[in-house]
């Protein structure tokens, strides 16, 4: 049966890198999924979250609710936006029962992109081929508020000729934390130079990760330093070894 799946493509990757929302479309076509883009989607609420405003959040969270309430699935290329939405929205509503309801509806059906893979549509080998040495950054908010640990390596280990090295205290945060990094611009620069001293000391040429904000931070470090360092969404990654068959 054909799986209806929303995309929730986050501020960043809208603004920035929507070629990541393509790569996501393209690899969902492609394992029988009908995706469509509600156009009344907009921030997940996060940054006015984290910043204290709960209540101008809230009203953000309730446009993202509106947006996608009839969808059977929704997809983000974000661990973070979707941990927003899973982790935070019933405690932003917790004095609206309704709200609440409707968010823990959505809860259940939103997803971050390789979890949906794995999980969902239980691909985990996508007859890709990628010649390259690669390392993976798992970002914080899918590992601790989502569980997103084993899914990416899966996608990975499917991949042929992909040469895949561990990224030293790979769980440490980047720096970049969404609004940390503006707040605390000297704690985060000192955090991403730790991280991109790490991700050099693999030898890899390929960075990829799960999270725009993580691989943005990191890849504007690496191009400060001068290193020729490649830095892919998983699913760019996954999309070019597709082609490449």
């Amino acid at each position: 049966m054909t799986k209806k799946v929303s995309l929730f493509i986050t501020c960043l990757a809208d603004q920035l890198y929507p070629e990541v929302g393509e790569s996501v479309v393209r690899l969902l076509h492609r394992h029988g999924c009908e995706v469509d883009f509600p156009a009344m989607q907009t921030c997940c609420g996060q940054p006015a979250f984290n910043s204290g405003y709960q209540d101008e959040a809230r009203e953000v969270a309730r446009q993202w609710i509106r947006a996608f309430e009839h969808s059977d699935y929704i997809v983000s290329p974000s661990g973070s936006c979707t941990g927003m939405v899973h982790h935070y929205y019933p405690d932003l509503f917790r004095e609206e029962p309704e709200w609440r309801r409707k968010a823990e509806q959505l809860i259940e059906r939103t997803y971050e992109f390789s979890q949906f893979l794995v999980q969902v549509l239980d691909v985990t080998d996508l007859q890709a081929a990628f010649p390259h040495k690669v390392t993976y950054h798992p970002s914080c908010h899918a590992m601790r508020l989502l569980g997103v640990r084993t899914e990416p390596m899966e996608l990975l280990q499917g991949v042929r000729e992909l040469e895949f090295v561990e990224l030293p205290k790979k769980e440490d945060c980047c720096g970049f934390g969404g609004t940390f990094a503006v707040k605390m611009a000297d704690m985060s620069e000192a955090m991403v130079c730790e991280k991109v001293a790490h991700v050099c000391e693999t030898g890899a040429n390929v960075l990829v990760g799960t999270d725009m904000g993580c691989l943005m931070n990191i890849q504007g470090r690496l191009n400060k330093e001068g290193k020729p360092i490649r830095v892919l969404h998983l699913a760019q990654l996954l999309e070019e070894g597709v082609n490449t068959r």
